[in-house]
């Protein structure tokens, strides 16, 4: 049976060892984010503490190699390292070049302030939002496997826990099956923001319909339809096989599988918007059947192809809102959009630290059910 989580309650009671945050270059934003919540709930219990945040650095030689360093001592603490493999802001000089870090970048810089720790830590976890190598999760023919591999090394070298958000496939957690591994959704979060930026929303079902872009994403819009008490209808893409575009198979044509979605409030939730073609053709075929509404949401927000496809998109009425989170860097422009609603996941995140860090159970954390059911009971 679960309990209702206080986080404050927590730091009265004996924890695991001391814990302590390390950020990679680029998660500098989330880690600070979850660190306040983490000071905030300690000196409410009387624990007088100014950061939990260790200082650490990942500097570079001229001919790009790198090392890492933390810059206090960890023996004996319970540490929580926090990466952000998305994060293409990040930038070093590489032979006078300036080189932005990409996903492996980061990776190695992970695997270097585990090695910095150098073993003297009670304990490792470490915050992954973004999945490194997470949508290569199965293997078709002779392809790699990066994202078993790269848990399987994490493991290898000593890391107890790992944290995700909205896994591509969580079923990659097959490749570790005896380490923690921990996957949540931001769907109350989302919720909560969505209803911030517009409060008179109805999700009754005449008015309201959560629609799944994709056969890959129907878990999670079957979840958001389940606690919303509407309707549920899918797309799925026909592809053409016989061509490799961009990594990928292109889709062909997007078919619905579903009810009227005449005059309705569309809700259509994926993990990623990468350069968006798929979620802009999907709200264009809505608009066609007389959708009034469509709210597009996805855990990690890209735009790996720019902002200007979406700008169009509201402008001509085929899309409302989009809701992304910040548990991966997001484009500065973005932030400015009227259309875009940016959802803090961060007081999740430090929820699951306090959680682990006092060995105590995240069975109430990753299921927000009650948590939903009160928040929409509010409305009434």
């Amino acid at each position: 049976m679960s309990i209702e989580i206080s986080p404050k309650s927590f730091f009265e009671q004996p924890s695991v060892a001391d814990m302590r945050l390390i950020s990679c270059p680029g998660a500098e934003e989330l880690t600070g984010l979850i660190d306040k919540h983490l000071v905030r709930w300690a000196k409410a219990a009387g624990i007088d503490k100014e950061t939990f945040i260790i200082p650490c650095n990942c500097p570079r030689f001229q001919s790009g190699d790198a090392k890492g360093l933390v810059k206090e001592s960890v023996r004996g603490d319970d540490i929580f390292i926090v990466v952000d493999p998305g994060n293409y802001s990040v930038t070093y000089k590489l032979f006078n070049y300036e080189n932005h870090m990409s996903p492996d970048d980061h990776f190695a810089n992970l695997k270097r302030l585990i090695q910095a720790v150098a073993g003297k830590a009670h304990r490792v976890s470490v915050i992954m939002p973004s999945l490194y190598g997470g949508r290569q999760h199965r293997r078709v023919v002779r392809e790699s496997l990066d994202c078993a591999v790269a848990l399987q090394e994490l493991q290898t070298m000593g890391v107890r826990n790992i944290i995700t958000f909205d896994a591509h496939d969580p079923r990659v957690q097959n490749a570790v099956p005896l380490m923690s591994f921990d996957n949540a959704m931001p769907t109350y979060q989302v919720l909560k923001s969505l209803l911030k930026k517009d409060p008179d929303l109805s999700f009754d079902k005449s008015k309201f319909t959560v629609v799944s872009p994709d056969e890959g994403a129907m878990n999670r819009n079957m979840y958001f339809s389940s606690v919303l008490g509407c309707n549920l209808g899918m797309f799925y893409k026909r592809r053409d096989y016989t061509r490799v575009v961009n990594g990928r198979n292109p889709i062909v044509a997007h078919e619905y599988l579903g009810e009227s979605v005449e005059g309705k409030t569309v809700f259509i939730a994926d993990d990623i918007i990468a350069s968006g073609e798929s979620m802009l053709e999907v709200a264009s075929n809505l608009k066609e059947r007389g959708a009034a509404n469509i709210i597009a949401n996805a855990t990690f927000p890209l735009f790996t192809s720019g902002l200007e496809k979406f700008d169009k998109a509201v402008a001509e009425g085929k899309l409302t809102y989009v809701v992304g989170t910040n548990l991966t860097y997001r484009m500065p422009e973005l932030l400015t959009r009227d259309w875009y609603v940016d959802v803090d996941v961060s007081k999740y995140a430090a929820y699951f630290v306090v959680a682990l860090n006092h060995d105590m159970s995240v069975s109430s954390i990753i299921d927000p059910l009650k948590k939903i059911e009160n928040l929409l009971a509010s409305r009434k």
